[in-house]
């Protein structure tokens, strides 16, 4: 599975390891990932994501 970089701030969304403090189960696929999660650091969206 893909992972997917930060440009704000570095965080790195790995789908193996998901974010379960936000809820995001390990083994959710990025396109899984709620429109409305934002990152564990910074607070931003997915639209400020890209693929690694």
């Amino acid at each position: 599975m893909d992972k997917w970089l930060c440009i704000v701030c570095g965080y790195v969304y790995d789908p193996e390891a998901g974010d379960p403090d936000s809820g995001v189960a390990p083994g959710t696929k990025w396109e899984d990932v709620p429109e409305d999660w934002i990152c564990p650091l910074c607070a931003v969206g997915k639209d400020q994501f890209e693929k690694m």
